[in-house]
């Protein structure tokens, strides 16, 4: 179950923040700003952004990748203290994007959220540390960005197959094309979360 809460900001604009069935994970959805010209909204104010969420967040790094339809990419992670929160959207294209509670205390764990994050709703997707992310690619030339509070550090690196039948995740693609490292990752029974 979805619940939309209406952040108000500075000068009577808001943005909707929208809880889903995981504690911690939220949908945002920026307040757009159209005319003929076209349009304007805030893609990230870090004082609104973590009002919005509850807590203070600090971005280091922030990446952007491009995928023909079909792709999947995920599931990733990084342990601790290498773990990232990542704040994602979509800048043109089309994605189902999933995120995978791997807190093993966790009451949801081992269940996942997916969203559609699209180039026209500009939807952003709050996946806070101790999950598993991925994403599969609807359309070609999907450009797909994200905010991440840690660096890269492969050696910290983690996966669970996309494709593991315990997590069941409907990716929506139909031949799929997936990287050698992401076939080679591990089944979900087998992680040993650290988080």
């Amino acid at each position: 179950m979805l619940v939309t809460i209406f952040v108000y900001l500075q000068n009577c604009k808001f943005m909707k923040l929208i809880t889903t069935k995981i504690k911690d994970l939220f949908i945002i959805e920026p307040t757009v700003f159209g005319d003929d010209r076209g349009y304007f909204f805030e893609s990230f104010n870090a004082e609104k952004f973590n009002e919005a969420i509850g807590r203070e967040v600090n971005f280091v790094q922030d990446n952007q990748s491009m995928s023909g339809a079909n792709i999947v990419r995920g599931l990733h992670f990084q342990n601790p203290p290498f773990a990232q929160g990542k704040l994602v959207r979509v800048i043109e294209g089309e994605v189902i994007d999933v995120a995978v509670d791997i807190r093993k205390d966790s009451p949801t764990y081992g269940e996942h959220v997916s969203v559609r994050l699209t180039g026209e709703n500009k939807r952003m997707f709050w996946i806070p540390e101790g999950f598993a992310h991925g994403f599969s690619s609807l359309k070609e030339g999907t450009i797909f960005s994200y905010k991440c509070t840690n660096y890269y550090n492969k050696e910290s690196e983690g996966s669970i197959a996309w494709n593991d039948k315990d997590l069941a995740i409907n990716w929506e693609v139909e031949a799929l094309v997936i990287s050698e490292k992401d076939q080679e990752a591990n089944k979900f029974e087998e992680l040993k979360s650290k988080f």
